[in-house]
């Protein structure tokens, strides 16, 4: 459901804003060791943040948002900092002081997960609204949106504006340009069930449409008129992929669904989109299955997939950072599994360590130390009435004492 990015990716962005016909990037979901720039105080993560400092915040604050956490305040408004004069956000300014001008590569798929990550922690109507004025500005005539301002629809980019909408308290299907709505442009994008009933990411050059299980997962989600901040399990159906002269984006959604299904029952993964690893597991786009799986089925149709991410996901999470552990925070949230003891994982408290430490996490350690210190004073108090009780009983001791030998001393 959620582009995930890398240097080597974004260097593509340009190809895929243009050509219309770009498959889905092919993505390095482990994080650069060594930040080009100076890690800001209220980021998270520590892998450079030129590519997904605003992605990965974004994703934080909507998963810990999720689970009753309140998000530090320096980390709320590094993200609120980092959008442009238009609404629009980048990937990353690090120096968010300098206005954005023409150089600035703003793009949708930051900017709608900034908008969810604001709304997620509320007070940010303004940011909301101005960034949602911009997404608007740059829809496509097909309804759709690109990675970049007027690039050809993606689905992803799709999905993840339509997330936007939704986490602003807008209905996507009233945005519209030329008459087409964001679900009229993923419709554009489903595969007919002779071909599995996934969704393409684009078109290639020769307008033909490629499964890809990425772009699926997102469509799924983004047919269902929601995102990462509201997904939650639908009603438990069967999937299965129904053929229609005259699709609708409702029966795409299924499909799509069916297809997921489909990939992960034999082994419980998706496998890698990147050359020569097509039999290594996608851990990524395997929560975003589970998401997907159970918003439109219900959370039974997501379990092996998630029983699968259970096992194994720890280590991909450890090594990948803010965005991998709210990703499966969401997969969690969506499947009505605790985030705090997932496969023996709680993804919570590894997520609030990536960034400063959240609010609720500050006034729990407060109100601990509190108890604590309350604990000491108790004990003091104690002591000390101890100390005065056995005084007065001595006192009242001696008092009988030479009150008896002056007794004893009368003639």
């Amino acid at each position: 459901m959620y582009v995930r990015r890398s240097a080597a990716a974004l260097a593509a962005v340009t190809v895929i804003g243009t050509a219309g016909a770009t498959p889905a990037i092919a993505v390095d979901h482990t994080p650069s060791a060594s930040p080009s720039v100076a890690l800001p105080a209220g980021l998270y993560g520590t892998g450079d943040p030129t590519y997904d400092g605003v992605w990965r915040q974004s994703l934080a604050l909507i998963a810990q948002s999720r689970v009753g956490i309140q998000p530090a305040v320096k980390a709320i408004d590094w993200l609120a900092g980092q959008q442009c004069a238009d609404g629009a956000f980048a990937a990353f300014r690090a120096d968010a002081g300098k206005a954005c001008d023409a150089k600035t590569m703003v793009d949708t798929n930051s900017t709608a997960a900034a908008v969810q990550g604001l709304a997620a922690v509320g007070g940010h109507e303004k940011e909301i609204g101005k960034a949602v004025t911009w997404l608007k500005s740059v829809q496509n005539k097909d309804g759709g949106w690109g990675y970049t301002p007027g690039g050809a629809s993606d689905a992803n980019s799709t999905s993840v504006v339509i997330g936007a909408l939704d986490a602003a308290g807008g209905d996507p299907a009233e945005v519209r340009k030329d008459g087409k709505s964001p679900s009229d442009a993923l419709v554009k994008l489903a595969l007919p069930c002779a071909d599995g009933g996934a969704f393409a990411y684009q078109p290639d050059k020769k307008g033909k449409l490629a499964a890809n299980a990425d772009a699926t997962a997102a469509a799924v989600v983004g047919t269902l008129g929601t995102g990462m901040l509201s997904v939650k399990a639908g009603e438990k159906k069967d999937v299965a992929c129904a053929g229609a002269a005259d699709l609708t984006a409702e029966q795409a959604g299924a499909n799509g669904a069916a297809y997921l299904a489909k990939a992960v029952e034999k082994d419980g993964y998706l496998k890698s989109a990147l050359a020569g690893a097509e039999d290594q597991p996608d851990y990524g786009n395997t929560a975003d299955a589970v998401v997907a799986l159970a918003a439109e089925a219900g959370a039974a149709a997501a379990q092996k997939p998630l029983g699968w991410l259970e096992k194994n996901a720890a280590q991909w999470a450890a090594q990948s950072g803010p965005a991998a552990y709210a990703q499966l925070i969401l997969a969690a949230e969506a499947t009505g599994t605790d985030p705090r003891a997932f496969g023996g994982t709680d993804l919570v408290k590894q997520l609030n360590a990536q960034g400063p430490a959240p609010r609720t996490a500050e006034s729990e350690s407060a109100k601990a130390s509190q108890e604590k210190q309350n604990e000491k004073d108790n004990d003091k108090g104690v002591s000390l009435w101890w100390i005065i009780g056995v005084g007065l009983v001595g006192g009242i001791g001696i008092g009988f004492l030479i009150s008896a030998r002056k007794k004893n001393r009368q003639p």
